[in-house]
């Protein structure tokens, strides 16, 4: 069996019981991982599967119609990461029309009690779930009660007295504080993905970049920036990116464009890491494409004097330890 699944219905995935969390886990910051290790302790005590349960697009993003709110974590690596912190199994449900209608008691009903067969429900603070966002902790522990589930809450998780968030992330990145990002999240700000084929028009002005699309998701941040890429070769590669819409060639989806330092080689179809580490600039239209590749020159330049400046030990090995590639 399939440790992902994305169904709402459907056979019993755990006819013996588990230990479920609940969350959009955008990120995976410290407070979703409190959260997720909980469900893995207590699936372990109970010696059944633990299961994180999430959504996919987030909840947030369906309602956003067409204009997507910024994402800090990309499907796939949200998966990943989840299994790294020893869940079982990740449903990552299909989050439309009809499953935005269920009242939170279906919900419970159908997904918690008929397909994991859930015997305990944990989840993070403010938790909502059900159409208009009707049920809480309270509604799930009442619901819990009927179905045969207990529900419970953890602690906030704080650090420097506010609550770990996904939006006082997003905040910290949108402002360059990867410091402080990287402390709420436990590890280095990254993106993961696929490289895929672009115009190539960077290596025809002699930056020759590895892409990785988002495939309708809006990232968190946008710039150039000094970075890390990880998953060619044994070691980091010191890299400058480009995230963003590329104004300059008339771009319109996000891209995000690392150009790895004294690299020749193909990296097409290779999923690579791209850990962010300090931001040079905001993206920018150009007049020409002199005038471009100008800049990327300086850009290029301040990109190295960063990242062979002290940025080199600390941040790639805890990205190592804890991204799987």
């Amino acid at each position: 069996m399939s440790r992902l699944f994305r169904d709402v219905e459907g056979g019993p995935r755990c006819p013996h019981g588990s230990v479920v969390c609940i969350g959009a886990f955008d990120g995976l910051h410290l407070g979703h991982q409190a959260l997720v290790r909980r469900t893995a302790e207590r699936a372990r005590a109970l010696d059944v599967p633990a299961v994180a349960l999430s959504f996919e697009p987030l909840p947030r993003e369906f309602f956003a119609k067409g204009n997507p709110p910024p994402r800090l974590l990309l499907p796939r690596a949200k998966v990943e990461r989840l299994l790294a912190l020893h869940v079982d199994q990740v449903g990552l449900l299909r989050f439309n029309s009809r499953l935005s209608s269920l009242a939170a008691e279906d919900f419970a009903r159908v997904v918690l009690r008929q397909r994991l067969s859930a015997r305990e429900v944990w989840v993070g603070p403010e938790f909502r779930f059900g159409k208009g966002r009707s049920g809480d902790i309270a509604v799930l522990r009442r619901v819990g009660t009927e179905l045969g589930f207990a529900a419970d809450e953890i602690a906030p998780v704080e650090l420097d007295g506010e609550r770990v968030s996904s939006t006082r992330i997003r905040i910290a990145l949108q402002s360059g504080d990867f410091a402080g990002a990287a402390r709420l999240l436990g590890r280095p700000y990254s993106i993961g993905g696929h490289v895929v084929r672009g115009r190539q028009l960077g290596r025809e002005l002699g930056f020759p970049t590895a892409n990785i699309r988002f495939a309708g998701k809006m990232p968190a941040l946008s710039g150039i920036y000094a970075t890390w890429v990880h998953g060619v070769g044994s070691r980091p590669r010191a890299s400058v990116s480009s995230l963003g819409t590329r104004p300059t060639v008339a771009g319109v989806e996000p891209l995000l464009e690392a150009h790895l330092f004294d690299f020749a080689g193909d990296l097409y179809g290779r999923r690579i890491e791209v850990e962010f580490v300090a931001k040079l600039r905001d993206e920018l239209k150009f007049p020409d494409l002199d005038s471009l590749t100008g800049q990327m020159h300086r850009d290029a330049a301040q990109a190295r004097a960063i990242l062979s400046s002290g940025f080199s030990n600390a941040s790639s090995t805890s990205l190592r330890q804890s991204a799987p590639l």
